[in-house]
């Protein structure tokens, strides 16, 4: 009787214990569907809030598309756009990039998609760098970066083949260029004014086409002995800098008829200057000057303004004055020639 009560309990209590074995495992399962369930719905919640961020990003550019001359432009002013969403791909028909003061930090890795863009315009803004993926931009005309962070231009930027203008003005640490950008044929408009150039490149004296130069605010000691190789050049910004000579060959530059040099450390004006007709403005205002000229008064204050603005009376009178000068000096130090004498016997 008592042995029949023990195995009936020991049976009782094996069934129970395989019950709350069976039973921990159903509810160890279902607690790992439902983190299984909670992670996909996780994930499917960033996705859809990942798409639906991109649409609302979308739906914001478009508005900030107009059409101007039949070219579609892409215009944002004084806005906080630090980056641009890969969406902007899907506007890829985009011909012309207008932002400003938006707080740009960098042109992103996609700008490749943009095949059809002319005009790639991102002065007043942060960025740091030029990718090299520009290069794939082979109808863009115009790139201007003026007022960034830009230390470095790659060479890529030599594939360009169609640009024509290139703006890098108050990038200040910028101080050197790719040589390979001699291959920009087209290139016309350069700017590099107050960066950090204390020469100018090879491979601007080399731009077959450039015609408007402007290296004002540098640190240029010095130009180049073969600038005369400049033949297209027409107008040549180098105010400010730390030029104490002139090469004698810029009397070579045919095409040149605007030379501005004002605050500079020049001594003397080049006497081959004065051959220089092509010039219509030059200007050596504010440098220190061995000589001390003085135009003629005119009686027409108009006339007093027109010479001041274009500088090549004063430059032609102190090339005068300075020869003059030298032809004295060479005449008070010449020896008198002891007059011969005839000896007769």
């Amino acid at each position: 009787m008592m042995a029949g009560v023990t195995v009936c309990g020991g049976s009782v209590s094996s069934i129970k214990a395989l019950w709350e074995t069976r039973i921990s495992r159903i509810q160890r399962d279902q607690e790992e569907e439902e983190k299984r369930r909670t992670a996909r719905g996780g994930a499917t919640g960033r996705l859809s809030l990942c798409v639906w961020e991109d649409r609302a990003a979308l739906a914001r550019l478009k508005q900030k598309l107009q059409t101007e001359d039949g070219r579609l432009i892409l215009r944002i002013e004084q806005e906080d756009w630090k980056s641009l969403p890969g969406c902007l791909v899907q506007l890829s028909q985009i011909q012309e990039w207008q932002i400003h003061r938006t707080g740009l930090q960098k042109i992103p890795h996609f700008i490749s998609s943009f095949q059809n863009l002319l005009v790639l315009d991102l002065s007043r803004n942060g960025v740091t760098e030029i990718p090299k993926q520009i290069g794939k931009l082979t109808r863009l005309r115009e790139l201007l970066l003026s007022y960034n962070r830009i230390r470095f231009v790659p060479e890529e930027l030599s594939s360009c083949d169609s640009l024509e203008r290139l703006e890098l003005a108050m990038n200040r640490d910028l101080d050197q260029l790719p040589d390979q950008l001699r291959n920009l044929k087209k290139l016309q408009h350069l700017d590099l004014s107050m960066n950090d150039f204390t020469c100018m490149p090879d491979c601007v004296v080399g731009l077959p086409a450039l015609e408007w130069l402007d290296m004002a605010g540098n640190r240029l000691c010095h130009l180049p002995e073969d600038i005369h190789r400049m033949e297209t050049l027409r107008t040549l910004w180098l105010q400010r800098n730390q030029l104490e000579k002139l090469p004698d060959s810029i009397s070579r530059m045919t095409a040149l008829d605007t030379l501005v040099l004002s605050s500079n450390r020049l001594t003397d004006v080049p006497p081959l200057m004065e051959d220089m007709s092509n010039l219509r403005f030059v200007n050596f205002r504010d440098n220190p000057l061995t000589l001390d000229v003085t135009l003629p008064s005119r009686t027409n204050p108009e006339d007093e303004d027109d010479r001041e603005m274009f500088g090549r009376e004063f430059m032609q009178i102190y090339i005068q004055e300075s020869r003059k000068r030298a032809y004295a000096v060479v005449n008070m130090h010449r020896v008198p020639r002891t007059p011969s004498v005839t000896w007769f016997f």
